[in-house]
């Protein structure tokens, strides 16, 4: 294949995953808000967040596969999984790499949800808020030439903006009864942990 589309279809499906993690990560923090309507129900925003991180997926692996496949830079596929030890700009490629790990690490244990404890699930997913910085700047640090740079940074800051709305959105909206409702089961299940304890325990 020729080596210019094969350059072409590496920086544009970079940019569509970066724009496709950043809209999937905002539905993240609208099912974290509870967010919903008529028009578009809860369960809706949460299959459509799901699909939206599969999407992603799909075109992170066109880009490296792409990027590997053109040859203009010595890049090999262990350079896209394993961080900062390529021989060509290590930084920003391990960058990359990481994001990438990271990102693998979310659709796992996403798809092992039922295996797995409720706390390490949600710690591990939360990686996904240290992927999307990662990659804008693994974007922007490979962009390359000016008029390509300029380009990224546009994506980029609004990509940030977006998210910025988002998560001010999250911080001001007042907890949903179903949110308020499960923190309160879980006070009442851990003092019904500790009271056996304390009943057991003998005066000093």
């Amino acid at each position: 294949m020729d080596s210019q589309l094969l350059w072409f279809l590496s920086r544009s499906s970079g940019v569509v995953a970066v724009v496709l993690l950043t809209a999937s990560m905002v539905l993240g923090i609208a099912t974290a808000g509870r967010a919903g309507g008529r028009l578009l129900p809860r369960a809706a925003v949460l299959r459509l967040h799901r699909n939206l991180a599969l999407l992603t997926v799909v075109f992170v692996f066109a880009h490296v596969a792409t990027a590997i496949a053109d040859g203009y830079v010595d890049l090999s596929v262990i350079d896209s999984v394993w961080p900062f030890g390529s021989g060509f700009d290590p930084l920003w490629i391990g960058l990359g790499a990481l994001a990438t790990d990271l990102m693998v690490a979310m659709v796992v244990t996403s798809l092992l949800r039922d295996r797995m404890s409720p706390t390490l699930w949600r710690a591990i997913h939360l990686s996904a808020y240290g992927m999307w910085p990662i990659a804008l700047l693994h974007g922007w640090g490979t962009s390359g030439g000016d008029s390509s740079r300029t380009w990224m940074v546009a994506v980029n800051l609004a990509c940030i903006a977006v998210v910025v709305v988002a998560v001010g959105w999250r911080l001001l909206r007042r907890p949903h009864h179903d949110t308020l409702a499960r923190a309160a089961a879980d006070r009442t299940a851990f003092a019904a942990e500790q009271a056996p304890a304390g009943r057991n325990r003998v005066p000093g």
